[in-house]
C-alpha cells in the first residue's frame, strides 16, 4: 500500500509539474465547422486583419495549423489553430490558447473558476465562428470530377499579387485589355479566364495570366502590355463555383482536397474560366466559375 501510495503522489507531482510549467497553453475551445479545411485557413487570415495583433498569422507547416497572437489590453494571447477535415464538408477545430504573460496564474484559476481570460477566449473564438457561418453561406463549390481544360489562344497579362487581391488584378486590367482588343476589331473566343503559374500556399502570393480568349488574327495589337500564347487542352479535376469571385479560389482547395481522397496527382496550378460580369451585379451565389486542377501527366 505504501508503494501504491508513493507512486500515486509521484504521478500526481509530474503531472502538476506539466500542467503548471510545460503544457504549451492554458485553455483549449473544439467546435466542428461546416466546411473544409481551405476555406476555414482563408477566413481566419481575413479575419486576423480585423484583430489588434503583434504579428500576422501565419501557417505552421501547413495549412491545417496555424497561429497568432492577439492583444487584449495588457495580455498578449497566442492562439494556435489545429484544424481536422472530417468529411468533405465537415471540418473539426481545435484552438489552443495562452495567455504569453500570465499563464501560470490562469492555470491555477481555470479548474476552479471561470474567469475573465476563459470568457474573453470563449467570446473571440464565437466571433471566428460567426464570420466562418457567414461566409460559407455565401459561396457553394460542386466537384464534377476528371475533365479537360479547353484549348484556347488568349490575349492576356502576367499579373503578381497576393491571394486576397487575386480578383482586383483582373478588374485593374479587364478594361485595358478588352478596349485593346476592341479597338482593334480582335474577336473574342470566349469568357474572361485565369491561368495560375504560381501558387505559394504558405505566404498567399500568387502569380497568374489573366485572359481573354480570342480568335487568333493579324489584327492583333502589337507593341502593347498584351501578350499571345496558346493553352492547350489537358486532363484536369474539375469543380463549378457560386459566388463572388474575390473568393473562387476556395475550389482550389476542395479540388486538392478531393484529389488527395481519390488519389490523383496534380499540379497546383488552377485555371478558372469567369462566366459572369461583376459589373452588372445580381445575386453574387448566382455567378458561376468552372475551376480546373490539371492532372499530371505521370498521375497513373
Amino acid at each position: 500500500m505504501r508503494k501504491v501510495g508513493s507512486v500515486t503522489a509521484v504521478l500526481l507531482i509530474v503531472g502538476l509539474i506539466w500542467y503548471l510549467f510545460i503544457k504549451p497553453y492554458d485553455y483549449t475551445i473544439r467546435f466542428e465547422a461546416k466546411t473544409f479545411p481551405g476555406a476555414i485557413n482563408q477566413t481566419l487570415k481575413l479575419w486576423d486583419q480585423t484583430l489588434d495583433t503583434v504579428e500576422k498569422i501565419k501557417e505552421e507547416n501547413s495549412l491545417f495549423q496555424l497561429t497568432q497572437k492577439v492583444k487584449f489590453g495588457d495580455s498578449l494571447q497566442s492562439y494556435n489553430w489545429k484544424i481536422k477535415p472530417l468529411t468533405d464538408s465537415t471540418s473539426k477545430v481545435q484552438v489552443n490558447i495562452r495567455d504569453l504573460k500570465h499563464s501560470l496564474m490562469n492555470k491555477i484559476k481555470v479548474p476552479f473558476s471561470d474567469t475573465n481570460f476563459e470568457k474573453r477566449s470563449r467570446k473571440t473564438v464565437l466571433d471566428f465562428m460567426e464570420n466562418l457561418n457567414d461566409h460559407v453561406q455565401k459561396f457553394k463549390v460542386t466537384i464534377e470530377g476528371e475533365a479537360e481544360i479547353p484549348s484556347k489562344y488568349v490575349a492576356y497579362i502576367p499579373i503578381k499579387v497576393t491571394q486576397f487581391q487575386k480578383a482586383g488584378g483582373m478588374m485593374k486590367n479587364a478594361t485595358y485589355i478588352e478596349q485593346t482588343l476592341l479597338n482593334n476589331e480582335v474577336q473574342l473566343d470566349g469568357p474572361p479566364m485565369i491561368e495560375i503559374t504560381k501558387w505559394n500556399t504558405s505566404v498567399d502570393s500568387l502569380e497568374y495570366n489573366f485572359c481573354y480568349p480570342i480568335i487568333r488574327s493579324d489584327r492583333l495589337p502589337m507593341n502593347t502590355d498584351i501578350e499571345y500564347k496558346r493553352i492547350f487542352a489537358k486532363k484536369a479535376l474539375k469543380a463549378v463555383y457560386n459566388g463572388n469571385y474575390i473568393t473562387s479560389d476556395r475550389a482550389w482547395y476542395k479540388l486538392i482536397d478531393y484529389a488527395k481522397s481519390n488519389n490523383y496527382a496534380v499540379e497546383a496550378k488552377p485555371i478558372e474560366v469567369f462566366f459572369n460580369n461583376p459589373n452588372t451585379g445580381g445575386d453574387e451565389i448566382s455567378w458561376k466559375a468552372e475551376v480546373y486542377l490539371p492532372i499530371k501527366e505521370d498521375n497513373k
